[in-house]
């Protein structure tokens, strides 16, 4: 549903600007949150080492939703978002190699369809149906 709503939003808008709006919103609600559930109290607690990861993630999805919403003003959020949801796959591989999260066959195969999917999303069905073939012959 997001997506949707970007889309309509960024409409006339630099995407950099409609970036840091979205980010202020999220802030606020992730404020609102831990003043919320009365966890203000462990940010003294959090490790050097957490703060380190948690900042380095922040960079991270802060360059994604810069991106992402470049993406967004430049083509369809048909084909945003399947190349988006290439970030599990991506994720999956990662959590396997540094993480050492179990790789199962189920992993794989949704990995695989995934991978697929973001193809047939992508691409034109024709051109698509034209390599599946040239690789299944």
């Amino acid at each position: 549903m997001d997506i949707i709503l970007a889309k309509i939003g960024i409409d006339g808008v630099n995407s950099n600007l409609a970036t840091v709006i979205r980010t202020i919103v999220v802030l606020i609600m992730a404020w609102g949150m831990v003043f919320l559930v009365g966890a203000q109290s462990d940010i003294s607690e959090t490790s050097s080492r957490s703060w380190i990861f948690l900042i380095l993630s922040g960079l991270a999805t802060g360059a994604s939703w810069l991106c992402y919403y470049r993406a967004l003003q430049l083509t369809d959020a048909s084909k945003v978002v399947p190349i988006d949801k290439l970030s599990v796959v991506i994720t999956l591989i990662l959590a396997f190699v540094f993480l050492h999260e179990e790789f199962t066959a189920k992993s794989a195969i949704g990995a695989v369809l995934i991978t697929i999917g973001t193809l047939v999303m992508f691409y034109e069905i024709s051109s698509f149906m034209r390599a599946f073939f040239f690789v299944c012959s």
